[in-house]
């Protein structure tokens, strides 16, 4: 009688996610909070948001606006968000046809993608990249293709790609390119010349753009932020994502949204209504509020006189503790070169410093695919997106430990 052969043993975990493990985020925060460190490693504000938009948050769960919103948004917030972006993308956007309001940035980006990539599609990635652009591709069994980033040098005054890298990243099975801009970690604002290089690769291969500006209205020193969608063709081919959760420094509200003509916006509507269905209808009609009155109200520019000031503190306490930081262009990240300290990689620099100074950061190399991560390991990243309480202590603990 012949035996049927025994089964190979498999995981409990599913392929996709049996690889993820614990991020960087929460081994570093776990680290801080066993010695008493100063995190300024995850991106997340220490000081409240604008009280007239928690104000109106208070009131829309007193009037019960507490059932199912709308799946893809409440009709105010995107007509809101229709107001609000459309001058920025140079266009008339429809609030029923063009939006979808998603739970956070985050989500919009893995909704597009699931929307929009099919197994064995091609994705180009600049890296460093936030780190939940690769699993998100990997989850619609993409193909990531990865074109690094490089710092500011003799001949490039800002963080810079390589055009022919960029170029080699392109070819028939390419569906679609990832952008971040601001850029986090790496704090670069990609210029109109930068994006022109972006949009004809696109035009040229056909391919779709994922286009995340969460840090839109975080820009410093006069550089202008310029929206890929707004370049000749790209409209028709660009999903851009954005936030409140930045802007109004509300993070764990996770109120965010997608932006793109109705046959892509139908592309992230289909994934986003079997992921979460809809957002939480009472910060919807919060963050529509702030959007209504944050122009009038003079916010956007107190918003980046605010985080300059802050950055300006942090840069000058890093140089003066011999970290050589690269003035970030926006966002509110700053990456510091310590390649000349003597640490074997960014990890064991980041731990000494929150075991041994007390101020935490995050190791960068977690940004980058294995082929570039040594790229990374002589990075240190810190965020300032704290009060001004937090990084007088963060300056304080550098000066008397690391300072000469």
């Amino acid at each position: 009688m012949l035996m049927e052969p025994t089964p190979e043993p498999r995981g409990l975990l599913a392929r996709r996610v049996a690889h993820v493990g614990t991020s960087i985020f929460t081994e570093m925060s776990t680290l801080a909070r066993q010695h008493n460190a100063v995190n300024l490693g995850q991106g997340f504000p220490d000081f409240p948001g604008p009280d007239w938009v928690k104000r109106a948050a208070e009131q829309a769960i007193a009037q019960d606006v507490n059932q199912y919103a709308i799946s893809h948004g409440a009709v105010r917030l995107r007509q809101q968000i229709a107001a609000h972006a459309g001058p920025r993308l140079g266009r008339t956007l429809d609030p029923d046809a063009d939006i979808c309001v998603t739970s956070g940035a985050t989500e919009a980006i893995c909704a597009a993608i699931l929307g929009l990539v099919d197994p064995g599609d091609e994705v180009v990635v600049f890296e460093p990249f936030y780190d939940s652009y690769v699993p998100d591709i990997e989850f619609a069994s993409g193909l990531p293709r990865y074109v690094p980033l490089f710092p500011p040098d003799a001949a490039h005054p800002d963080w810079w790609f390589d055009e022919g890298e960029l170029a080699a990243a392109f070819g028939p099975r390419t569906r679609l390119i990832l952008l971040n801009t601001p850029h986090n970690p790496t704090g670069k604002v990609f210029t109109q010349a930068e994006l022109e290089v972006i949009a004809g690769l696109c035009r040229r291969w056909d391919v779709l753009a994922l286009s995340d500006e969460v840090y839109e209205h975080i820009v410093f020193d006069g550089h202008p932020h310029v929206s890929l969608a707004t370049l000749p063709g790209m409209w028709e081919r660009t999903v851009t994502v954005s936030s409140s959760g930045k802007t109004f420094s509300l993070t764990g509200w996770k109120v965010g949204w997608a932006i793109a003509p109705p046959a892509l916006n139908a592309a992230v509507r289909g994934a986003h209504q079997f992921m979460v269905f809809c957002t939480a209808a009472p910060l919807q009609e919060a963050i529509a509020a702030g959007l209504a009155e944050a122009g009038a109200r003079g916010y956007y520019a107190e918003l980046r006189a605010a985080y300059q000031a802050r950055r300006d503190l942090l840069v000058e306490a890093l140089r003066a503790a011999n970290l050589r930081p690269y003035v970030p262009r926006g966002t509110y990240f700053v990456l510091c070169d310590i390649a000349l300290l003597g640490f074997p990689d960014d990890l064991a620099f980041c731990r000494h410093l929150t075991t041994e100074v007390g101020v935490t950061a995050i190791p960068p190399s977690f940004f980058y695919s294995d082929a570039h991560r040594y790229l990374g390991q002589g990075l240190a990243r810190f965020s300032f997106c704290k009060s001004e309480e937090t990084l007088r202590e963060a300056v304080r603990r550098l000066q008397r430990k690391l300072s000469t």
